[in-house]
């Protein structure tokens, strides 16, 4: 029987990179966890231990930190994810195809000029994946949690032996979202982009009357699309966050779903694509290795 290497990758992974920029008043600062993925001409290492073609992982965490230092793109996930991935490909043999994903902590800044506070309404994203001649570049929040406490219902479902669940027509639906979306441009103000996707997605999933969970992804999704032609393609990862009516009657006390009690497992999981039906094929925009 033979055996043959298929998909490899490796990398350095969560670099943590905080970069100040001291030469603005007031100043600028900039948190993110970046994790750096290549392939390409890695055989030899695996079979036969030879690690000529090898760029040592602590040769990739220093040039993060070294481009972190020497260009002004840091300032924002996706054009510094853009000037790694190029660099790793172009400039190093035999390495044919780079991602680099990067989580972006905001923070905001206090009265003082330079004091600032984490932003903890969640995390950004950027995941840049590049061949050599193509860069795709997906976009991203992770952690957006969102809550509304009616104008949501779920009924009609399918029923068997084992339902016991019951249809209603006024719950408190939440959800910690995560979503990516991918440019097909490079031309993009990346922060601004970023922020309306975000305000889009707050305000449809919050006016939004739910027949279901899904129906209200799907549309958060359209909306941005319809919103940013540059954007082709948006998944959505959306646990229910459940939040069930806690049993006072026992206690005669009444309970018109105003206590609640919030449980962490097990729960629903949501998970969908919205796309243009015109758009490309995503091609490595996602896959391999990125996934949902």
């Amino acid at each position: 029987m033979a055996f043959v290497l298929g998909h490899n990758q490796y990398g350095k992974a969560e670099n943590r990179v905080v970069r100040v920029f001291r030469d603005s008043d007031p100043h600028e600062i900039v948190d993110y966890d970046v994790s750096v993925a290549l392939w390409g001409g890695q055989d030899a290492p695996h079979l036969t231990g030879d690690n000529s073609p090898v760029l040592p992982t602590d040769t990739q965490k220093n040039t993060v930190y070294a481009f972190a230092k020497e260009d002004d793109v840091v300032a924002q996930p996706e054009s510094f994810g853009i000037r790694l991935a190029r660099h790793f490909v172009d400039d190093t043999e035999p390495i044919t195809h780079a991602r680099v994903r990067i989580e972006m902590y905001p923070w905001t800044r206090l009265g003082n000029p330079h004091a600032f506070t984490r932003d903890g309404r969640f995390v950004r994203t950027a995941t840049v994946t590049y061949d050599g001649s193509t860069t795709w570049v997906v976009s991203g929040v992770e952690d957006l949690w969102i809550l509304k406490t009616t104008d949501s219902e779920f009924a009609d479902f399918l029923e068997d032996r084992f339902t016991t669940l019951a249809p209603t027509h006024d719950r408190l639906m939440a959800t910690s979202l995560r979503a990516q979306w991918w440019h097909t441009s490079e031309d993009v103000d990346w922060g601004k982009s970023h922020d309306r996707v975000v305000q889009t997605v707050l305000e449809t999933y919050g006016n939004h009357h739910s027949l279901a969970h899904q129906q209200t992804l799907f549309d958060c999704g359209a909306a941005v699309l319809e919103e940013q032609p540059e954007i082709a393609e948006i998944r959505v990862t959306a646990p229910n966050k459940h939040h069930f009516v806690y049993d006072l009657a026992r206690f005669g006390i009444e309970n018109a779903g105003e206590v609640f009690h919030a449980d962490d497992r097990p729960y629903g999981l949501q998970e969908l694509t919205v796309r243009r039906d015109d758009a490309p094929a995503p091609g490595l925009a996602f896959d391999p290795g990125q996934g949902w």
